[in-house]
């Protein structure tokens, strides 16, 4: 078995284990394979083993990898996790099936306005910068309800909400503080916990999980 495909039934069996001494029933979190930055060979390894999810950050390379992967293998979500500038929506819509990064206005209504255009079924999150972080993109969970409501007239799907809890920092405040959020808003899905703290986010019910190193290795990049 390739070590790709090992690292992710590792990690698959980390998340079942801790399933089981949270004692959470019915709960069972979807794996993003960040693939940002690795090549095709690199990721063939996990969709030939049947992995479903993978994340990329630029819309430009996930257009170049992935345009002919996904008519290959038609089983692949393709989630965008980065920050989308609004002159990338046109190609993020017609290559994307997931957008975690929806944080502003602007944005939402040109995604709104290339998804109907194009009548395609985009599932989107909001990005939440819980910590206040100048440097991070997101909504002030302040203005959450006002914004959610300007998405939801614009008839985007908003699925859930999405966070990147501030680093050297204890996660679970704030992964608690996100499901608080969902469960406000009666959202279905969190896009919360990464290499470092998913098994804490799986505390939380987080049900995307975005794993790059833990499966593919460092980047080089």
């Amino acid at each position: 078995m390739h070590q790709i495909q090992s690292n992710l039934i590792e990690i698959q069996n980390k998340i079942k284990k801790k399933i089981n001494e949270s004692s959470l029933d019915k709960y069972d979190p979807k794996i993003i394979a960040v693939s940002k930055t690795f090549s095709e060979q690199e990721i063939l390894p996990l969709l030939n083993f049947g992995h479903h999810n993978f994340g990329e950050n630029k819309v430009q390379e996930a257009v170049q990898k992935w345009k002919n992967l996904k008519k290959k293998y038609d089983h692949v979500r393709l989630h965008m996790l980065g920050k989308l500038q609004t002159n990338k929506v046109k190609n993020a819509v017609e290559i994307f099936d997931y957008i975690h990064s929806l944080d502003n206005l602007k944005l939402a209504n040109k995604l709104a306005k290339q998804i109907h255009e194009k009548n395609k079924q985009i599932k989107i999150f909001i990005q939440i910068n819980l910590g206040g972080e100048k440097q991070k993109s997101g909504i002030d969970p302040s203005n959450l309800e006002v914004f959610y409501k300007n998405c939801l007239d614009l008839k985007l799907n908003i699925i859930g909400t999405m966070c990147i809890p501030p680093d050297n920092q204890n996660p679970k405040p704030f992964f608690k503080e996100m499901l608080n959020l969902n469960n406000k808003f009666n959202l279905p899905e969190i896009s919360m916990g990464m290499t470092n703290d998913f098994l804490e986010a799986v505390e939380f019910k987080s049900t995307y999980l975005r794993i790059g190193t833990g499966i593919f290795g460092k980047r080089s990049i």
